[in-house]
C-alpha cells in the first residue's frame, strides 16, 4: 500500500510515518516507481506504535521495545517496569497538584487564595525547598 493509503488506514500523517521510518519504528518499505509501498502488516505496526505512545512511551522507548520484540528478548519487561514506575510518580504528582488546586478553589478567604494564611505557609515551605507534596501538607 502507498504511504497515503497507510496514513488513511491509520489516521497518522504521512510526515509522521516518514519520521517513524527514519527512526526505525517502521521498516523501510519497498519502492515502486520511487513510491513507498508498505505491506499490509504496516497497519498493525502503526497501531502498535500508537498504542505504546498512548500508554506514555516515548518514540525512543518504543524503538527499544520493538527491537526487544523482534529479538524475542525479555528486556521489554524492564522497559515496562520503568515506565510503570514513571507513571506512578507522575500520577502521585498530579494527585498532589489536584489536591492543592482544589484546596485553593475551596478557600473561603475574603480577599482570595493569594491572601490566605494557609497559602502563604505553603508558599513559604515551597520557597524553603520543600516539594509541593510536603509544602502542601504544612
Amino acid at each position: 500500500m502507498a504511504i497515503g493509503e497507510l496514513a488513511g488506514a491509520t489516521g497518522v500523517a504521512t510526515s509522521a510515518l516518514r519520521y517513524w521510518e527514519e527512526l526505525g519504528l517502521l521498516p523501510a518499505p519497498a519502492r515502486s516507481s520511487g513510491q513507498r509501498r508498505y505491506p499490509a502488516s504496516a497497519v498493525e505496526q502503526v497501531g502498535l506504535i500508537l498504542l505504546l505512545r498512548d500508554a506514555g512511551f516515548t518514540l525512543g522507548e518504543i524503538a527499544a521495545l520493538l527491537v526487544a520484540r523482534s529479538d524475542g528478548a525479555e528486556s521489554w519487561r524492564e522497559l515496562y517496569q520503568r515506565k510503570l514506575a514513571e507513571l506512578d510518580r507522575r500520577i502521585a504528582q498530579a494527585q498532589t497538584a489536584r489536591t492543592a488546586i482544589a484546596h485553593g478553589l475551596a478557600c473561603r478567604h475574603e480577599e482570595g487564595v493569594f491572601h490566605c494564611p494557609n497559602f502563604a505557609s505553603v508558599l513559604a515551605a515551597r520557597l524553603a525547598g520543600a516539594p509541593l507534596d510536603q509544602a502542601h501538607s504544612h
